[in-house]
C-alpha cells in the first residue's frame, strides 16, 4: 500500500501541468501493410518524435534481410530514415538511440556500421536480449528532436 501511494504521488509530480492529451500525436504508419499494427511507428510529444523499434526487415517483402549483422544494421537504419523522413526529419535530428542486439559478440561489427550513419553521436544505450522479433540480430529505437517544425 505504501509503495502504491508513493508511486501515485511520483506520477502526479512528474505529469506536466496543463498538458492536454491533444499535445500527443500518435502517427499512423506510412506503410499500408502496417496500418493495423498494435503500435504507432512514431509518437510526437513535447517537441520530440519517439520511434518504435526497427529491425532489418525489407518492408516491401515483409521479410528479414539476409546477410547477417552488417546487412541487418544497414536495413534497420534505412527503415529508421524512412520513418524520420515522413516527419521531415533525418538522422542528424536523432538525440537518443536504444540498440538491442541478439548477441553482444556482434557489437564491434554493428558499431562499425552505426558510426557511419549516426555522425552527430546521439546518446546511446546498447544491450543484448535473448530473442528479438522475427529472429532479428538487431533492433534500434530512436528519439528525434522535432521542436516547433
Amino acid at each position: 500500500m505504501k509503495n502504491s501511494i508513493i508511486l501515485f504521488f511520483f506520477i502526479l509530480l512528474m505529469a506536466p501541468m496543463g498538458r492536454a492529451q491533444s499535445d500527443i500525436v500518435f502517427h499512423p504508419s506510412h506503410e499500408a501493410k502496417k496500418q493495423n499494427a498494435p503500435f504507432s511507428d512514431a509518437v510526437e510529444a513535447g517537441g520530440f518524435l519517439f520511434l518504435a523499434g526497427q529491425i532489418g526487415m525489407d518492408h516491401g517483402t515483409r521479410t528479414l534481410i539476409k546477410g547477417g549483422i552488417v546487412a541487418e544494421t544497414e536495413q534497420t537504419i534505412a527503415n529508421i530514415k524512412a520513418v524520420l523522413k515522413q516527419h521531415g526529419l533525418g538522422l542528424d535530428d536523432v538525440v537518443k538511440c536504444m540498440v538491442v542486439l541478439a548477441d553482444m559478440d556482434d557489437f564491434s561489427t554493428f558499431n562499425g556500421v552505426y558510426t557511419q550513419h549516426f555522425t552527430k553521436k546521439p546518446a546511446r544505450t546498447t544491450f543484448a536480449a535473448k530473442g528479438l522479433a522475427r529472429n532479428a540480430r538487431i533492433e534500434i529505437e530512436v528519439v528525434a528532436y522535432k521542436g516547433d517544425r
